[in-house]
């Protein structure tokens, strides 16, 4: 599998979460101990960067789920 490919399914996994919490990309960055801009959460969620782990445990902490539900993509 192509990186893209894997980096647009996480962040597709990360938007359908936070999406059916119903939170907006403003929540979410306000709940991310440490900081992160909407500007970058965007991106992430589009699959155009490719997040560090920490980055995906921050997310997954204000998101209120697991760091392995946050990946757990169809990789084929």
């Amino acid at each position: 599998m192509e990186k893209e490919i894997l980096y647009k399914k996480v962040g597709a996994k990360i938007k359908s979460i936070r999406q059916a919490k119903g939170l907006s990309l403003m929540d979410v960055v306000g709940k991310i101990e440490g900081g992160i801009d909407k500007s970058n959460l965007s991106r992430i969620e589009a699959g155009r960067t490719n997040p560090t782990v920490h980055t995906l445990y921050r997310l997954s902490i204000a998101l209120e789920v697991s760091l392995k539900e946050l990946v757990d993509v169809d990789l084929s």
